[in-house]
């Protein structure tokens, strides 16, 4: 019986001592911050929402305050971990690397990091120097898609906790990589860059609207008073855009000095401190130019350019996630005489599990009970349905088509075949070689250029006219602050990308296009639902007429893909079905409207009729070649009619490839179907016997994908089995109405059908790069005219102030005005 509990046993829930100050004030409930407004001085509780006071009263009641006291015990023997400055000491406890690290076999160990705050190539850089910064850290790689980091280190010479500390230092705090943890990390993250955007922004309009009055007053006179006033104001609101919001710029330039690795920031930084210093000594001197409007909008502009980047990189592509889309969350586990639902968490190797018609299955195994037909395209590719017995085993991710299976587990979860797929895509996505953009090229000399010559004019002005030797060195790193040429790529690339949805394609990454823009390279097609339409369906009827609407009826109750072909192929309304019996393996009998039907293969009808072979016996021997199924219908005893069914090759597959040909790429067909049937195929759309490969697994299409690496490789599918080969390639393109694993892993989605979008992607590929390379062109040219300006005084800090911030426009209007996408066809002779 639960006992009451005295009003005593639940007071003195205040983290704060007598006298605390509001900001000490805690939760009694969850021991979260309390906001001012709620604070009730005569309370000896206090909660930051109704609903904590209605949970700790309701607890209280029942008498289970104790749940109170444990959690203060357990808490009292922890450090407060703070923001910054973290001593990571837990990272080198045993449980937390039994469960967290993997050790290999030279004595090293392995462990895979989350850190939100990496979010360009230029984090890769810093982070993947740790070997460089930390003695014993053997290996660092980034996966910048998912931001996280994967480390390698000697336990023996440095503790985990001292590289996490290192890592802290830079500006990348990590923590362990956990799925669930790690969306609200990124939920944290996405938070803290909203609002930086957010003070930036008011921050920049606010002394943007000063600025104004500034400038009015350069040409209509102003109260010197008010003037004063005026800049003051302006320098308070640039120090709060500076110190905050801005802080991520200089973090990163003081995280590149100390890995003598420079990068965008560093001229960002630069240049913002040189804007804000020189304007602050002019504030405080009462002369001159102040900078403060273009350094607030810099802040802005520049943070509302990496939110951007850093949403679109937020994408489920993790080998969970992935795995989660092709497999059940649950199960049906079979206990004795007992068949109950649980999560697919809970399966052990030694569960039974049952498997109805229609359903996924959970886990690898061997079948203990029962036959069905099981489609294994998700994993296979494999067209036509396998028949399984008892004693069979069946992968997790098979459907069960047409009967009611127990299946003995056998691996579970990450340690399936399909498991192991996801994590071949997972290492693929870690290992694939970046292409590195003209940009990135270019950058590190440009800096290096910039700051040598920054350093060259402010010591030949000191020489020449010591008084104008700062102010052109601001105004060179003003002018040449590298907005244009930063931002001439992604911008670029962001308005392809944007255009491309709009159109059909949808785009994950600019390095896709990239690749998508060589004149030639290797574009590998599975065949299963990308040249063909992935569905079984009536190719060809011989025979009576009238036995089409009788078969269409007999097979309505089966779940068979042949059988839900022929019911979608024929009318079957006002026909009545008085018996129906699928037999595993062969086919059906049934009688509909008095007649008595027998479908199914040709020995299956031959056992039961005969006269097959006299009836359509060529017929059927020349089935195979064109990669079609046979059935045979005989209606009352009497052969009556042939179906052909198969997957049938898209109409404008033929086309695709011919263009493709055209524009200097070689096209290979790989399939896991039987190599009889990719052959088949392969010579209906002109490709020679060595361009058509069937029976190939998944892992085996990834090895040949890779073995194509010489030149750029793009790889169409469509399937699950299809994700480790999109993973491997430079470029992988899950076509209209892949599986959402194939999604996942590709870098382009065509939502538009056929293939002939693959023509019309690579085409706007082109285009896009040749937009890049215009705005480069446009964006170097500005930095080398203002530059000559600068060092030779012509341009006064003002006047740059004014030119930089054109130069990006000009980079903007060219990428926004280019069409890359929606133009039309390519002609082949235009590649050349």
């Amino acid at each position: 019986m639960w006992s009451r509990s005295t009003p005593g046993t639940c007071r003195a829930a205040m983290v704060a001592t007598e006298a605390p100050s509001r900001l000490d004030v805690r939760c009694a409930h969850c021991g979260l911050p309390v906001a001012s407004g709620l604070i009730d001085p005569g309370a000896d509780e206090q909660f930051c929402c109704h609903g904590c006071r209605g949970a700790r009263e309701l607890i209280c009641s029942l008498g289970l305050d104790g749940y109170y006291r444990i959690r203060g015990e357990q808490a009292a023997g922890e450090q407060s971990a703070v923001a910054s400055g973290r001593t990571y000491e837990e990272y080198d406890h045993e449980a937390f690397l039994g469960r967290y690290a993997e050790p290999l076999g030279d004595g090293s160990m392995r462990v895979r990091f989350l850190a939100c705050s990496i979010h360009c190539a230029a984090c890769v850089w810093l982070i993947e120097k740790l070997p460089r910064i930390v003695d014993g850290v053997i290996d660092a790689r980034v996966d910048l898609g998912r931001r996280s980091v994967e480390v390698r280190w000697d336990p023996a010479r440095v503790a985990l906790s001292r590289i996490a500390r290192q890592m802290d230092g830079l500006g990348y705090a990590p923590s362990p990589w956990r799925g669930r943890e790690r969306h609200e990390a990124e939920r944290r993250h996405n938070r803290d860059m909203i609002v930086r955007l957010g003070v930036s922004g008011a921050l920049a309009g606010n002394v943007m609207l000063i600025s104004f009055a500034l400038y009015g007053g350069v040409f209509h006179g102003i109260d010197a008073l008010y003037e004063s006033l005026f800049r003051w104001v302006s320098l308070l609101l640039s120090v709060v855009s500076l110190a905050w919001p801005g802080s991520v710029f200089f973090r990163g330039a003081v995280a590149s000095l100390k890995t003598r690795s420079l990068h965008m920031d560093t001229p960002v930084a630069l240049g913002l401190l040189a804007g804000g210093v020189s304007g602050a000594i002019n504030t405080v001197r009462g002369t001159g130019e102040v900078y403060f409007d273009s350094v607030t909008a810099l802040v802005f502009l520049l943070l509302m350019g990496r939110y951007l980047q850093h949403r679109k990189q937020q994408r489920a592509s993790d080998a969970l996630e992935l795995l989660g889309a092709v497999t059940p969350s649950a199960a049906r586990l079979v206990a004795g005489d007992d068949v109950r639902p649980v999560p697919i968490e809970a399966l052990q190797a030694g569960d039974v599990v049952e498997v109805l018609a229609g359903e996924v299955v959970p886990a690898d195994g061997e079948v203990s009970r029962g036959e069905s037909s099981m489609d294994y395209s998700v994993l296979t590719g494999e067209s036509e349905p396998i028949q399984t017995g008892a004693g069979d085993a069946v992968p997790a991710g098979a459907v069960n088509l047409s009967a009611v299976i127990r299946v003995r587990v056998s691996a579970t979860g990450e340690a399936t075949r399909i498991g192991r797929l996801m994590s071949l895509v997972r290492d693929a996505a870690m290992h694939r070689a970046p292409i590195a953009r003209l940009a990135d090229r270019v950058a590190q000399r440009f800096i290096a250029v910039v700051l040598t010559l920054a350093v060259v004019t402010f010591g030949v002005w000191m020489v020449v006219e010591p008084s104008r030797a700062l102010g052109n060195t601001v105004a060179l790193l003003i002018v040449t602050c590298p907005c244009a040429l930063g931002l001439a790529t992604p911008l670029a690339l962001a308005a392809s990308i944007g255009r491309g949805a709009q159109h059909g394609f949808l785009i994950k990454g600019g390095d896709s296009l990239e690749a998508l823009a060589h004149r030639g390279g290797t574009i590998v097609l599975d065949k299963t639902g990308t040249i063909t339409r992935g569905a079984v369906s009536l190719v060809e009827w011989i025979g009576d007429e009238e036995a089409k609407a009788l078969v269409g009826a007999g097979e309505r109750d089966c779940a068979h893909p042949i059988a839900r072909a022929l019911t979608r192929a024929f009318d079957t309304e006002g026909l009545v079905v008085e018996r129906s019996a699928y037999e595993h393996g062969g086919g059906l009998t049934a009688r509909v409207d008095g007649r008595e039907l027998v479908i199914g293969s040709p020995e299956y009808v031959e056992e039961r009729v005969g006269g097959v072979d006299r009836a359509f016996g060529s017929t059927i021997e020349s089935a195979g070649a064109r990669a079609l199924t046979p059935v045979v219908v005989a209606v009352d005893g009497r052969v009556s009619a042939l179906a052909l069914l198969g997957d049938p090759i898209r109409d404008d597959a033929s086309e695709m490839i011919g263009r493709a040909r055209a524009m200097g790429w070689d096209v290979v067909m790989l399939s896991g179907d039987h190599p009889r049937v990719a052959r088949a195929v392969g010579e209906r759309l002109g490709l020679d016997a060595s361009a058509s490969i069937g029976g190939a697994t998944p892992e085996q299409k990834a090895a040949f994908v890779r073995a194509c690496a010489a030149r750029p490789v793009v790889m169409v599918g469509d399937g699950v089995n299809d994700a480790a080969a999109m993973m491997s390639a430079d470029v992988g393109v899950a076509v209209h109405g892949g599986a959402e694993a194939s999604m996942q892993a590709a870098d382009v989605y065509l939502s538009n059908q056929g293939l002939n979008p693959l023509v019309e992607l690579l085409d706007g590929a082109r285009r896009t790069i040749r937009t890049i390379k215009v705005c480069m062109v446009v964006s170097a040219s500005y930095n080398l005219v203002c530059a000559g300006l600068a060092v030779s005084g012509l341009i006064t800090p003002l006047l740059a102030a004014v030119l930089m911030p054109l130069s990006s426009l000009t980079v903007v209007t060219i990428a926004y005005r280019s069409g890359s996408f929606g133009r039309g066809s390519v002609e082949p002779g235009s590649w050349n």
